[in-house]
């Protein structure tokens, strides 16, 4: 699975109608509104390297309201629920 954490720009009177749109996209399995330099954050999961530019460039980019992304492909993923799940091995 490749994971790409997109962050949108958008028109500021549009962020729920647009992060509801993004929601609703085939491929995005997150969306955060957020505060800071960006208004959303998109979580796009896929299978293969063509399909960002579908998800992403296709569709995501021309919901009414974006104004701009800035996208970043997740090279590996770390958390802590997966580390102590690791240790965790064998002690039931």
């Amino acid at each position: 699975m490749i994971t790409a954490i997109v962050l949108v720009h958008t028109a500021t009177d549009r962020i729920p109608e647009t992060a509801q749109a993004i929601a609703d996209i085939h491929g995005v399995s997150e969306v955060y509104s957020c505060a800071g330099d960006v208004d959303l954050i998109a979580v796009v999961k896929v299978r293969e390297h063509e399909q960002l530019a579908d998800v992403i460039a296709g569709k995501l980019s021309k919901v009414e309201g974006v104004i701009a992304t800035d996208t970043h492909i997740a090279f590996r993923s770390y958390s802590k629920a997966d580390t102590d799940a690791a240790f965790a091995i064998g002690l039931d």
